[in-house]
């Protein structure tokens, strides 16, 4: 365990320069090899492909190679900290991030870690989608101790890192091995099932309006797209937000059973995620959302656990449109073609992956949170070693 006595001493009396991120003796800008290429004409590879919000795709070829941070040049202009992202080997950078790195008088790692304590706001133009423009970056002030305490400090705060990503490993893992059941149950031999398209098995309708601005209190439940991939899991009772009666009347209304399917996203991932909404009470939900209404041949949950099969993925790619933001339609969702068992059979297929859902979830139920201690733990050492005498530097 490291102690705080000896972070102490280790950086008892230690100085350091200011240098800013343009001082070309301790900083290289990389920014000319940057690429975008849109989703749908990007191929298939091992190669990372990095955006302003990580890793949006893997593809073949690259930009760059080496060691290097990225640093979001587009992003909201609320966040308190920027997406800062570490990346080594061959990487694939669009024009949505600056590429940067330490010269031989400043490790890139200890770069890295540092410009994760930084706020970004006051560099930042533009409105709610701000802009890092590479003269504002430039200016940016970081500190330049020696290399031997820039090896230590790194050496201290990749201990931490390091616990965290084996912990995320092990999540992973469970994920992997859920989805790979889901894959298993959800093949079929050719002429073994009926296959369909998702437009004639039950009735799609887009969504709109649903600004997060519309949320109160108490009202009529409501799902916004965006929630469908960072909170809810396959299907939900109930909703973490609601509207008022008279902004419900506009928006499209979910009744039990049917299933909301995100249309678009950052990354392709996250499009055509679902959840298969279970509330007594008629719920509504807004844009970049299709409601699924399932007809007689098929269930919302059996079509809910489709979505998270590598068949899937692969057939909603087809169809995936844009490269900052990415957007699969309802149209195009309704093209989509999916095995149709019958329905005594889809019921047995969800009763299993139902039970491997919980039993993952039980297994998986304290990682998040040791992951979340980690976390803090490494923030919190990480602001005592990168606490350097100083002109004021921005926090």
């Amino acid at each position: 365990m490291i102690k705080q006595n000896f972070m102490e001493k280790l950086l008892e009396g230690v100085e350091a320069e200011w240098k800013k991120l343009g001082d070309e003796e301790f900083i290289n800008i990389s920014n000319r090899g940057r690429k975008p290429v849109k989703a749908s004409l990007r191929i298939p590879g091992k190669v990372p492909y990095y955006g302003a919000n990580n890793i949006q795709d893997y593809v073949e070829g690259y930009t760059h190679e080496g060691e290097y941070v990225l640093i979001a040049e587009d992003g909201s202009a609320s966040l308190e900290n920027y997406s800062i992202q570490y990346v080594e080997g061959q990487f694939w950078a669009n024009n949505h991030v600056h590429v940067i790195c330490g010269t031989e008088k400043l490790k890139t790692r200890f770069l890295f870690h540092f410009l994760n304590i930084i706020n970004f706001i006051p560099y930042l133009s533009g409105g709610g989608r701000a802009k890092l423009t590479k003269g504002k970056m430039l200016e940016i002030k970081i500190p330049a101790p020696s290399l031997e305490i820039q090896e230590e400090i790194v050496r201290i705060l990749d201990t931490f890192t390091e616990l965290t990503a084996e912990l995320t490993a092990e999540l992973t893992a469970r994920k992997k091995q859920y989805i790979h059941y889901c894959d298993q149950l959800l093949s079929f031999e050719e002429g073994e099932v009926e296959w369909k398209k998702l437009g004639e098995v039950g009735e799609l309708i887009r969504g709109n309006g649903l600004p997060k601005a519309d949320f109160t209190e108490t009202g009529i439940p409501a799902i916004h797209y965006g929630q469908i991939y960072t909170y809810y899991g396959l299907s939900t009772t109930s909703t973490i937000s609601f509207v008022s009666p008279e902004t419900a009347e506009k928006l499209k209304k979910v009744d039990t059973g049917d299933v909301i399917i995100t249309n678009t996203s950052e990354n392709l991932e996250d499009v055509g995620k679902s959840v298969v909404y279970l509330g007594d009470q008629q719920a509504v939900t807004g844009g970049h959302a299709t409601i699924f209404k399932p007809g007689k041949s098929i269930t919302g949950k059996f079509f809910a656990y489709y979505t998270q099969t590598a068949m899937f993925s692969k057939k909603k790619r087809k169809y995936a449109k844009g490269a900052k933001v990415i957007d699969v339609s309802a149209k195009d969702m309704a093209k989509i073609s999916l095995p149709i068992p019958s329905i005594e059979e889809q019921s047995r297929i969800v009763s299993i992956l139902d039970k491997f859902d919980a039993l993952t979830n039980s297994i998986t139920e304290g990682l998040p949170r040791e992951i979340e201690l980690r976390q803090k733990q490494y923030e919190y050492y990480r602001k005592m070693l990168l606490n350097f005498p100083k002109e004021e530097v921005e926090k």
